[in-house]
């Protein structure tokens, strides 16, 4: 049978396969040769045995459900591992890709965290089990006009985030993280660690926008700071539909990808409330990111999007490393210690899609959308600007192919608390009818989707075959998908490193 990697959260590397071990005699076997092999390739300066949690281990489900930040994740019928290996030491990584045959295991990286800042070199190693609030605070303690384009989410893992093409506010100016990653360390199928010199530039490719989970296990990325000025500026202002919210979305599409790199200006979207009893309406939430002070947006806005009519009062200055607090919703004058935090703000269940708009949704469609969403009554979407360094760079410099041509990227995001599969089904329908309307102003031959927004309504791979895969895998890299087939081809032959929607191999034939 071959390996299944039924899943990759924000920390965790998932090995092995669900074996097919129907009684407790078969199962502690199993466990105990998996136990043997990892003692064996275990070093005596960093044994293994402290960092594996096993079923029958007071904390095992304390350290499963650690870093869940999906509840889907964590009910009972989520498949449980036979056990973690909670790695301390690049070398319990290497031993369990090794022993990790047949076993369904949790590899899970939270240990492997540090972060060196080498401000000569602009650059720094990042483990890959370093939350994004963490690499902040590393980078915030050492420089004040230093930065990394990543996303807003404070407790997501390095090692995930990265290789699937992790956003954030400064892409415009910066791209993406993978744009600006220079160098990293992999654990290959033969449980060798690799750096670019030693995996070559195919495989380094392929792990910047193309999923690593395919190819092997991140240990560290080397990144590349960017430059932020001392004090840069954000707002965050609301407009209903009574307040003209739908003549500003119309501009919005109009200025966002080619407005000033130094300005991002996210869309939130959600129906609630309106102003009179009984009344429905849309809220536009307009979230603003600008490397620069606050005369200066200013004026940019009063004569790109005036119809938003932006005051001062609605304007914060502050330092870089702050502005990632305000947009992680923290009061302004919070601590910076709260990046420094791995427990999220809230857990809830949710689902995730995402859309690519090529061409500006006129005024009417808008308002036939708003009725669509107001009928639907609950999730919404935010709408992220493109252009400005996304459009520069090529669609082949990274698996990562959504560049040039794309106006903003939608997600349709869904959140509830009720575990149960009746609620669950419910919202999975909604999130899939929004989705579903959407679809005459969205890319399309393919209906382009983001790798980290992982859908698995889009296609799976069940057989690890390609065909299998071509489905998903052309929505996510269009026409980069083929030479991510070639190399992981190339590097995992055998489809080890396998999920319900990794890079698929290629036939020996076909080679």
């Amino acid at each position: 049978m071959k390996p299944l990697v039924l899943a990759m959260l924000s920390m965790y590397s998932i090995l092995g396969v669900i074996s097919p071990v129907s009684c407790a005699t078969s199962s502690s076997l199993v466990e105990t040769t998996f136990l043997q092999c990892l003692s064996n390739h275990s070093q005596s300066s960093n044994p293994i045995s402290g960092v594996v949690y096993t079923s029958n281990n007071a904390n095992f489900s304390s350290v499963l459900n650690s870093y869940v930040r999906n509840l889907r994740f964590s009910t009972p019928t989520t498949p449980k591992p036979l056990l973690i290996v909670a790695a301390k030491n690049y070398s319990h990584v290497q031993a369990t890709v090794v022993c990790a045959k047949s076993p369904f295991i949790v590899l899970d990286m939270f240990n492997l965290r540090s972060i060196n800042i080498d401000l000569a070199d602009e650059s720094a190693w990042v483990q890959s089990g370093a939350t994004l609030g963490e690499i902040y605070y590393a980078i915030s303690a050492k420089s004040k006009v230093h930065g990394f384009p990543a996303g807003v989410c404070l407790t997501l893992g390095a090692g995930g985030h990265f290789t699937g093409g992790g956003y954030g506010n400064m892409m415009r100016k910066y791209g993406l993280s993978v744009d600006n990653i220079v160098d990293a360390q992999i654990v290959n199928v033969n449980g060798e660690i690799l750096d670019r010199k030693s995996m070559g530039e195919d495989l380094f490719w392929a792990i910047r926008g193309g999923g690593a989970a395919s190819f092997g296990v991140i240990l560290a990325w080397k990144i590349k700071l960017v430059k932020v000025p001392e004090k840069v500026t954000v707002f965050q202002v609301e407009r209903t539909l009574e307040q003209g919210a739908t003549d500003i979305v119309v501009q919005w599409q109009k200025v966002a990808d080619n407005i000033e790199n130094d300005l991002f200006i996210r869309v939130m979207l959600l129906p609630g409330n309106g102003s009179r009893e009984g009344e429905k309406t849309i809220t536009a939430t307009f979230v603003s990111l600008f490397l620069g002070d606050n005369a200066r947006l200013l004026r940019l806005l009063n004569q790109s999007l005036p119809q938003l009519g932006l005051q001062q009062k609605d304007c914060n200055e502050m330092s870089w490393v702050e502005s990632i607090l305000f947009w992680a919703s923290y009061p302004i004058g919070t601590s910076l210690d709260v990046l420094l935090s791995r427990v999220p703000k809230g857990l809830t269940f949710l689902k995730r899609k995402s859309d690519y708009v090529q061409e500006p949704i006129s005024k009417t469609d808008l308002e036939a959308l708003w009725k669509v969403m107001i009928e639907i009554g609950d999730g919404g979407m935010l709408w992220n600007p493109y252009g400005g360094k996304m459009s520069e760079i090529s669609a082949t410099e990274t698996p990562f192919p959504h560049r040039a041509g794309n106006i903003f990227k939608i997600q349709y995001s869904f959140n509830w608390k009720d575990g149960g599969l009746e609620t669950a089904n419910r919202y999975l329908n909604l999130t899939r009818q929004l989705h579903e309307a959407m679809t005459p102003h969205v890319s399309k031959n393919p209906r382009e989707a983001f790798l980290n927004y992982r859908d698995i309504d889009i296609g799976t791979n069940t057989e690890g075959e390609y065909k299998e895969g071509e489905v998903y895998g052309i929505k996510y890299f269009k026409h980069n998908f083929e030479r991510l087939v070639r190399i992981k081809t190339k590097v995992d032959p055998d489809n080890f490193f396998r999920n319900e929607q990794s890079i698929p191999t290629l036939p020996p034939q076909v080679l």
